[in-house]
């Protein structure tokens, strides 16, 4: 099978890939993250993907769509907020799923127990019919401390918060109390 697995960031991909591989699905990874604030964080997971991505021999498309003014003059509430997130980072990736051959597509977002499992599966299979390509569905939330602890071993960059101007500032609000 060949497999686009979009990818939040380096750390949440690291057991993915691993597992995949082992499982004989050949993976290439896509980085577009336009909702990654500020500009440096955006960067840094940027770079660390393609310093992972060297690491284990993996081949990336780097889409670069910064968004930093939707997420500026946003003011929906947290699960409309995530839903926008997901819906723009899952449509780009199936579009390009189907556009360039792959059987099917996922996300490295499935191994997070912080992200919001079930809407990220709807989306995933919404935007597999849009497109008319599989989405490659697996709960990977029990491997997510192996993945991080992977991620130390290689010593890449691990982020500590989801990445949009909301959950940043949700962040420093709780770092000054």
């Amino acid at each position: 099978m060949k497999l686009l697995m979009h990818m939040c960031c380096a750390p949440c991909s690291t057991y993915l890939v691993s597992s995949l591989r082992k499982d004989g699905i050949n993976v290439t990874g896509l980085f577009y993250n336009p909702n990654i604030h500020p500009i440096d964080e955006y960067q840094r997971r940027l770079d660390t993907v393609n310093e992972y991505s060297k690491i284990v021999d993996l081949d990336v498309r780097f889409i670069d769509d910064y968004m930093e003014d939707v997420w500026h003059n946003y003011n929906g509430v947290d699960d409309s907020r995530c839903k926008m997130c997901y819906s723009i980072r899952l449509d780009m990736a199936a579009k390009y799923a189907k556009e360039n051959g792959y059987d099917a597509y996922t996300t490295s977002l499935l191994v997070s127990p912080y992200q919001k499992h079930d809407l990220i599966k709807e989306l995933g299979e919404k935007f597999a019919n849009k497109y008319d390509v599989d989405f490659y569905y697996y709960d990977f939330r029990p491997y997510f401390r192996e993945g991080q602890a992977m991620a130390r071993e290689m010593n890449l960059y691990r982020q500590k918060y989801c990445g949009c101007i909301i959950s940043y500032n949700e962040r420093i609000k709780h770092l000054n109390k």
